[in-house]
């Protein structure tokens, strides 16, 4: 019995390693959602911009202002659907459980 817990940790915190570590193709960096405003160079998505990638095929979210790229996560979401609610929307109240 401890070792199908253990295991079941070991799984979760796989699953949750693939869902806060950011997907970019700039090579692990975040995507902005908006501009940092000082002085560095990054990818920044406009909300809107953000708000057209909000199906199960093709899902952003935002979280403390980062773009995250969580369609290869969809199927695999804990909460099944819900990671569609906010999907091409601020995920952070969710994802924080506020």
């Amino acid at each position: 019995m401890e070792i199908i817990i253990l295991i079941s940790l070991v799984v979760l915190l796989v699953l949750g390693a693939l869902f806060v570590i950011p997907r970019s193709k700039n090579k692990g960096e975040g995507k902005d959602a908006r501009s940092a405003g000082n002085g560095t160079t990054s990818t920044s998505y406009s909300k809107k911009e953000v708000s057209t990638h909000n199906t199960r095929k093709d899902c952003w979210i935002i979280i403390k202002d980062k773009v995250y790229d969580v369609t290869p996560y969809v199927e695999e979401h804990p909460g099944g659907d819900a990671i569609l609610n906010n999907a091409g929307g601020d995920s952070t109240e969710g994802f924080f459980g506020f």
